[in-house]
């Protein structure tokens, strides 16, 4: 039987690695004899990320641009030419069946050179707007996985195949795991339980607010499991002087968390997007509008447009979020409808039908 070789490039955020790595899991569960590489950006989470995963990276030398002017967007030229020309080594020695991009600064060097080499190549795009690098690539991409319909006017349709994300597959039975969930964070079932993600870095207008609304949660007798991300761990966890209140930089039981809240309040990354659709709980989502093409608002009014979720842009926080906040605590058929219509936009098996894609091409 052959021994298959598979890079997968994808990093920056959370929402770019985690995705590579679960593909390259079900992968190795098919192919246990199969060789894996990853590619990443230098000092990105992914150098961190990958190898706790047990997968070698090797990291290029690039940076996406940014909006105002810096030495790294003069230097931005000289990057995209030592990333292409290390990519085009890291190809010519690994000699790869398939290379799989899930997006990050990264992946762009590295398909492009897989292409020219007539490499089969795979994206993974997570967001319902696509950023600039994989519409750049799918022009000679094999296959492009996508998690949200409507993509025809970034994609070719005939390389679209919709799958939606990989996410993690302890999610997919979270039913079960109340009473377990409210041990392990040590609540009480007597109170509703809100749980706060600001995503894999960590949100301050998230945080922010929710050092504002500390009194609100207390006068409704809800407690808040509240991921504030590493950066901001220092300046909010002495806010666990409130009886009610938990604060993690960072939390490794992510299905026990989802399993103990009622309500949930999130940024709108697509992996999270994709992880609260499987959970099928009522969520507020504030989406970043720091990102490339907006695409945080614009995964979320996905959901929003099919009643599955509520959106609050960060302008309208300070007006609007007491009295949403409120209004949903207290409307628990609001809340089941909103969990019952979010959970019929899931794609649990997303993982799965993305390395049957992956497959076909090498088989």
């Amino acid at each position: 039987m052959k021994q298959y070789r598979f890079i997968l490039s994808g990093g920056g955020t959370g929402g770019h690695i985690y995705p590579a790595i679960a593909i390259a899991n079900e992968l190795k569960s098919r192919f246990p004899d199969a060789e894996f590489l990853f590619v990443g950006a230098k000092d990105k989470m992914e150098m961190q990320k990958v190898p706790q995963a047990g997968y070698k990276i090797i990291g290029l030398w690039i940076a996406g641009l940014q909006r105002r002017i810096t030495l790294d967007n003069a230097l931005f030229p000289v990057k995209l030419l030592s990333s292409l020309l290390q990519s085009r080594t890291i190809i010519k020695n690994f000699k790869p069946d398939v290379v799989i991009g899930t997006g990050g600064f990264a992946s762009g060097p590295l398909l492009q050179v897989a292409e020219i080499a007539g490499i089969p190549t795979v994206i993974q795009e997570q967001n319902s707007y696509p950023g600039i690098t994989n519409k750049l690539l799918s022009k000679n991409a094999n296959k492009i996985c996508v998690a949200y319909e409507n993509l025809e006017r970034f994609f070719p349709k005939q390389k679209m195949i919709l799958t939606g994300n990989p996410v993690r597959q302890d999610l997919i039975a979270i039913d079960g795991k109340r009473e377990e969930a409210l041990r392990y964070f040590k609540l009480d079932p007597n109170k509703k339980t809100l749980l706060v993600l600001g995503g894999s870095l960590g949100s301050r207008r998230v945080n922010q607010l929710i050092a504002k609304e500390i009194l609100t949660f207390a006068a409704h007798n809800v407690q808040v499991i509240w991921q504030c991300g590493k950066l901001y761990f220092e300046d909010y966890k002495r806010f666990e002087e409130n009886e009610n209140i938990q604060v993690h930089f960072f939390i490794d039981k992510m299905d026990l968390a989802y399993a103990a809240s009622d309500v949930i309040i999130s940024r709108a990354g697509a992996s999270s997007v994709s992880e609260l659709c499987i959970v099928g709980k009522p969520v507020i989502f504030i989406p970043s509008p720091n990102v490339a093409e907006d695409h945080q608002t614009k995964n979320a009014q996905a959901v929003v447009d099919k009643k599955g979720a509520i959106l609050l842009k960060e302008s309208e926080l300070d007006s609007q979020f007491g009295s949403v906040f409120e209004s949903l605590l207290k409307d628990q058929e609001k809340q089941n409808q909103l969990g019952a219509h979010i959970k019929l936009l899931a794609l649990p098996e997303a993982t799965k039908q993305i390395v049957d894609e992956i497959v076909k091409l090498i088989k």
